[in-house]
């Protein structure tokens, strides 16, 4: 088994790859205030609980290694330290050097985040090129692989957690809302029409800018939902979009495979 582990901003997301599949997955807050040996108890204490491990010795004999992408530098060496003490073993940080079998085609490759790398690879792997992958967390990100598979950008937008908390920080009247569509577009009650703006105009958002992509491509490609707030936005789409939740964690597990052995 493989311990996959994407750090994100808003959210951490573990998997257990087994074999070529992702057979379990969980997530937690993301909190840069948290020690490697909190991240140690947590890790441990979730692997249990779901009975993946039974001991520590055990998550040692059963886990061949870790990887790890991060968009969280602070974050990136405190859970080196926890998947090495859960793993027995150096997890793997995706980052220069590592390699993904990517054409990046962007002014500086440096600047590609590491989530994005993984989900790219996951994304030519299991479904071909061209693809759009809409990443949908604490950022909006669209990522354009070409009929080549080479990544030549994309676009990145304010993602609808962020976008709702900074209409409740700006406007003393609008409350916190959760992220979850009303019955109709046009609403009647302040919550309702808070919901509608984040829901059908993160879909509307998403539509217009693949529209524009398509524009600009010549071709349409396939297009991938993923990130932790797709499965809210996705199903109103009106553009075609594949929900795979899992897009990232994939990706993690196959840059394992090519980097890991």
């Amino acid at each position: 088994m493989i311990l996959t582990i994407d750090i994100g901003n808003s959210h951490i997301l573990f998997g257990i790859a087994e074999g070529d599949k992702t057979v379990a997955t969980f997530r937690i807050a993301t909190d840069q205030i948290k020690t490697s040996d909190e991240y140690t108890a947590t890790l441990y204490s979730v692997l249990r609980t779901n009975g993946t491990v039974k001991s520590i010795e055990h998550a040692h004999s059963v886990f061949s290694g870790s990887i790890i992408s991060s968009v969280v530098p602070p974050l990136t060496a405190t859970m080196r330290v926890a998947a090495e003490r859960v793993c027995g073993k150096k997890p793997l940080i995706v980052g220069s050097g590592m390699k993904t079998g990517l054409n990046i085609r962007i002014e500086n490759s440096g600047e590609l985040g590491a989530d994005m790398v993984a989900t790219a690879v996951a994304a030519i792997q299991k479904y071909g090129a061209p693809v759009i992958i809409v990443d949908m967390g604490t950022a909006t990100k669209l990522s354009v692989l070409d009929q080549n598979a080479s990544f030549v950008g994309g676009a990145i937008c304010p993602g609808v957690r962020v976008s709702a908390d900074a209409m409740s920080a700006c406007a003393s009247l609008l409350p916190k809302v959760t992220i979850e569509a009303p019955a109709h577009p046009i609403m009647a009650g302040t919550i309702e029409c808070m919901q509608s703006g984040l829901v059908f105009g993160a879909a509307a958002m998403v539509d217009g800018m693949l529209v524009r992509f398509y524009e600009q491509l010549g071709y349409t490609p396939t297009v991938l939902a993923t990130g932790g707030i797709a499965p809210s936005i996705a199903p109103y789409c009106r553009e075609k979009l594949i929900l795979d939740e899992n897009l990232i964690l994939d990706g993690l597990r196959i840059l394992f495979e090519k980097n890991g052995r």
